[in-house]
């Protein structure tokens, strides 16, 4: 069995997110790049899960990005996986990633492709689904747990006032989300072995990009807290009537 696992790097949570060039363009002077945590905690950690029940399973991961992605991948590859492919190209158009994505999943034939359920620097949430969609092979998203049995996977994903259980026949594609497995850390064996697994580099295919960002705008600054004395209730009533904003 194979499978590939989506890899994506973003900032930092705690980074300071300007834009520049007239707010059309992210400014990434002195951010720091990690991987996608949820590609990292649960599709990634699933997989690797998975490989350590069945030895005879090919982890492979896979990202599209420029030359500054390799040190994310590499601790990707650190965490597990036998090797990673790295599409040397630059987007934010997600029908473009997810077609270069789906020419590599063609190429390399695998059984179960995996992804986080979104990026947390555009929240999409669309990728996972479009692969799926140009492979031609079943989705499920939001997998809350993942089993594979032989050919069949068992998937847990969370519905309004309950679960639901799918079993599905692989080939398939699945985003995943918090509570299919649990964060790990890279051990310093991980973190040397990683060095001479292999990291292919692969020229993107030619596809059209479907959509362009315009431009970038913060949310505004929030509102400074005004505090009223517990027995002064007729300000906070008039506080409340005059400038307070309904929810």
């Amino acid at each position: 069995m194979k499978i590939l696992v989506c890899i994506s790097k973003t900032p930092d949570t705690t980074s300071k997110i300007a834009f520049k060039e007239g707010n059309t363009k992210f400014d990434d002077n002195g951010v720091q790049w990690i991987i996608n945590p949820y590609d990292e905690w649960y599709s990634l950690v699933r997989a690797i899960e998975l490989k350590e029940k069945d030895a005879s399973i090919v982890l492979h991961l896979v990202t599209v990005g420029l030359a500054d992605c390799d040190p994310v991948i590499r601790k990707a590859l650190a965490l597990g996986g036998d090797e990673a492919i790295r599409i040397n190209t630059d987007s934010s158009d997600s029908y473009y990633i997810a077609a270069q994505i789906a020419e590599v999943a063609k190429q390399g034939n695998y059984d179960l492709v995996l992804t986080g359920k979104e990026t947390i620097d555009y929240n999409g949430s669309s990728v996972g689904a479009m692969v799926a969609e140009l492979l031609d092979i079943p989705y499920i998203s939001l997998a809350t747990k993942l089993e594979l049995n032989g050919s069949t996977a068992i998937i847990n994903r969370e519905i309004e006032g309950g679960e639901e259980v799918n079993e599905v026949i692989l080939p398939l594609a699945v985003s995943c989300q918090k509570g299919v497995a649990e964060q790990r850390i890279p051990n310093m064996r991980g973190i040397m072995a990683a060095r001479t697994k292999p990291l292919k580099v692969v020229e993107p295919v030619q596809i059209n990009e479907l959509t362009s960002i315009t431009g970038f705008e913060l949310p505004p600054a929030k509102a400074g807290v005004k505090l009223v004395a517990p027995d002064n209730v007729a300000e906070l009533v008039r506080l409340l009537h005059e400038e307070a904003k309904a929810i």
